[in-house]
């Protein structure tokens, strides 16, 4: 692949695409961005609204869902489908050849069903990545496909699964990045409702505007970062260490902005 040819990938949380005022903001901004790229996002809470509807309980341990076999039929309808689909349309109507994807299309992502935790915890038909193909995403882009994908996968035998889609993005951008022959390049965006990694979330003058690894142990350490933030971090970093030239955590509105995480 030639070295030139810098992937940026965007990955955007259910809370934004669930509002259509926000998710309209992001998707101008997307369109933007120069060059090829990939969105992957969320949409948890709709699923958990439409399981409700059905009569479903949502259960979750730590931030993560438990995807059981009815839950999974959910998340598939929702993340692949209802969410998926309103997306590429509208990027359609902004001029962008959009084509939604999950991990199991054409082999993209595939996964093994996670096993029971230490305490007893099944999280059901949830997947821990095995291999990405990135080489099958290069071809799209070089044709001029802007692949969107929903955080689903599949395990090679026919069942899918269900992934976090900071993870999805994570390992989207790696396997672009090491399908171009181990050249550090492309760029991973991690957007949501707030202008980055903040030391007090109810302060907009607070952002963190760089992070390393010893900064972020830190940080754990003192409360600073907490829940969902420490996962999502974990994945920039697992991103940085595989190649990906730049990796930043920041606001729906400013892509080239927020917190810029290093090693």
């Amino acid at each position: 692949m030639k070295s030139d040819f810098s992937v940026s990938v965007i990955k955007v949380g259910g809370a934004v695409v669930e509002d259509p005022a926000q998710l309209a903001i992001l998707l101008d901004e997307f369109v933007k961005i120069d060059g090829p790229k990939v969105l992957v996002h969320g949409g948890g809470r709709t699923a958990t609204n439409l399981a409700k509807q059905l009569g479903i309980e949502s259960q979750m341990v730590g931030g993560r869902r438990i995807t059981d076999a009815e839950m999974l039929k959910v998340v598939t309808m929702v993340y692949g489908g209802l969410v998926n689909k309103n997306i590429v349309a509208q990027l359609q109507a902004r001029g962008i050849n959009a084509l939604g994807l999950t991990g199991a299309d054409m082999n993209i992502v595939r996964a093994h069903r996670r096993p029971v935790t230490p305490e007893g915890i099944d999280f059901g038909f949830v997947g821990d990545v095995d291999s990405a193909n990135g080489t099958q995403l290069l071809h799209l882009l070089e044709m001029g496909i802007t692949p969107i994908i929903a955080p689903l996968t599949h395990d090679g035998q026919g069942h899918m699964l269900n992934i976090n889609a900071d993870t999805m993005a994570q390992t989207i951008a790696v396997a672009i990045a090491q399908a171009k022959e181990g050249v550090e390049s492309g760029s991973l965006t991690f957007c949501f409702e707030l202008p980055g990694v903040m030391r007090d979330p109810a302060d907009p003058n607070s952002l963190i505007p760089h992070i390393n690894e010893a900064k972020f142990r830190a940080l754990v350490a003192d409360g600073t970062i907490a829940g969902g933030m420490i996962p999502k971090l974990e994945n920039a970093f697992t991103a940085i260490h595989a190649g990906v030239a730049c990796v930043r955590i920041t606001h729906i509105s400013n892509l080239q902005g927020g917190t810029v995480i290093s090693n």
